[in-house]
């Protein structure tokens, strides 16, 4: 049974890359029946900040990637956080220990520094491995008494990965096909430190086995740690998992992984949700007014492409589509252009009445109270030119208060010497409309001009400029019938006075 995780570290606000690596295993699970899993990899307590791990869970839940087992949906591989995991990993690495894959170094800070100097001095690169361990402090280099010595007496030591130094490591991974690396360019990584906590690649195995990970699908930054990865599964004996490492999401202009920077610069969200820092609350898609199926769209193409011309697909299309070997090796360069153009055609497929739901906060923030199929009425004339909902305001102003003012440049350009007298006449026509629907107004008004000999350019500019103040909006006979007959003659009035 293909079993998956998404293992993000709580230090900070969860970045879109670790969105969409979420998705793709989320997606690549269920594509197969499988489980996803979410885990928290708490070992670097220096680095973790409060919040950061509910706002994780709080993400996948608003983009409805949810999770089959983890950290509040205890399995039976729980616990689900690295921290409360702790009394196991000793363990393995005592068992790496004995078998001679692992060793202690008794180094300090202070003499790694010196050794670092010392190379560069010789214009080399210093590696703690197989070139320089018998030189360090390490039970590979002092005797089996001294390494005794220093272990009862309380000496901070580390315990690290004895890299083999004589073989070329094939290793295949789902995207990039067959990768080759020497093991003697391989440093000797440290696998438990001195404050009792194991490093990311010793906790990461041991629980990816324990927890049955048949696929490893990560970004492509940890690809250099692949190598150990699979020479730890093979000492310790064990069936390693598939890989597959996602490309990079690249910024929008110039080279390089997109980052925090980027979104601040170019005025776009990064990360899922409002996350604050310092201070200050960086704005999320959620909190620009993303729709998560939008993001979820979004992503899944950047770096993945089912094959076709198709851009729209519901969550269950893309589960029936995913397919790990159609994922670049490339970076995908992220548009902020391209996510906006996503969320207006999931606005645009929205029904009217969900959309309005969403609008009647913010008309009750203008002090603004309409029956709900009102405001249906509204969403459904403006709404193909929004965006966001928060737009919908902009859009329909008019629709709820007088315009305040006028477009000087409009009325130069529309207001004509016979114009005061064709807005007094038509007003006069509205005012004699029983039915005031738009088909009868726009009916009423039709015949007036044909009466009159008057084309549409002589009329209806006037008109819009007069119940919306600007020469936008939809049809003027919608407009018309929603504010209604006294509403429309007074700011035809209104318009009359004001020229």
């Amino acid at each position: 049974m293909v079993r998956v995780r998404f293992a993000p570290s709580p230090t900070g606000a969860l970045h879109i890359g670790g969105v969409r690596t979420a998705l793709f295993n989320y997606l690549f699970a269920k594509k197969h029946g499988g489980d996803f899993l979410l885990r928290i990899e708490d070992t670097d307590q220096n680095r973790y900040v409060p919040g950061a791990e509910q706002y994780i869970i709080n993400s996948l839940n608003w983009l409805g990637l949810t999770y089959d087992e983890g950290v509040g949906k205890e399995g039976k591989h729980a616990p689900y956080r690295q921290s409360e995991r702790k009394p196991l990993y000793k363990q393995y690495a005592d068992a790496l220990l004995n078998s001679g894959w692992a060793y202690y170094a008794f180094d300090t800070a202070e003499a790694l520094e010196t050794a670092r100097k010392e190379a560069e001095s010789k214009g080399e690169t210093f590696i703690y491995n197989w070139a320089t361990r018998d030189k360090l402090q390490n039970s590979l280099s002092l005797t089996p008494d001294e390494v005794q010595k220093r272990l009862e007496r309380g000496d901070e030591y580390v315990i690290r990965f004895k890299m083999p130094h004589t073989e070329l490591l094939k290793m295949n991974d789902m995207i990039r096909g067959e990768v080759t690396i020497d093991t003697s360019t391989l440093d000797d990584k440290v696998l438990f430190k001195s404050d009792g906590m194991p490093t990311y690649h010793l906790a990461n195995i041991v629980d990816d086995h324990l927890m049955e990970i048949t696929h490893v699908i990560r970004g492509e930054e940890w690809l250099p740690s692949m190598a150990l990865h699979l020479l730890l599964y093979r000492a310790f004996g064990w069936q390693a998992p598939a890989f597959a490492h996602l490309p990079l999401i690249l910024k929008p202009v110039g080279n390089g992984k997109l980052s925090k920077r980027d979104g601040i610069k170019l005025g776009f969200p990064v990360f899922p949700m409002d996350w604050t820092e310092d201070g200050a609350t960086l704005k999320g898609f959620s909190g620009e007014g993303y729709f998560p199926e939008a993001l979820i769209n979004f992503l899944a193409l950047l770096g993945w492409n089912p094959g076709t011309d198709d851009e729209i697909f519901s969550v269950e299309q893309l589960i029936q589509l995913f397919d790990l070997e159609k994922v670049h090796k490339a970076g995908a360069r992220f548009d902020p252009e391209k996510i906006k153009w996503f969320n207006h055609q999931y606005l645009q497929n929205k029904p009217d009445a969900e959309l309005a739901k969403l609008f009647q906060p913010i008309l009750a923030e203008k002090g603004i109270s309409l029956p709900i199929d009102k405001v249906t009425k509204v969403v459904g004339l403006i709404k193909e030119r929004a965006t966001f909902v928060a737009d919908f305001w902009e859009l329909s102003q008019y629709f709820f208060e007088a315009p305040a003012q006028y477009d000087e440049k409009a009325l130069k350009k529309q207001w004509k010497e016979q114009t005061p007298t064709i807005v007094k006449e038509v007003a006069e026509v509205l005012k004699n409309t029983t039915d005031f629907t738009a088909a009868a107004l726009e009916e009423n008004v039709k015949k007036y001009m044909e009466t009159k000999s008057l084309g549409f350019g002589q009329v209806m500019p006037p008109l819009r400029l007069a119940l919306v103040g600007e020469l936008k909006g939809p049809h003027v006979f919608d407009i018309m019938e929603f504010i209604g007959k006294e509403e429309t003659l007074h700011r035809l009035e209104k318009l009359l006075s004001a020229v």
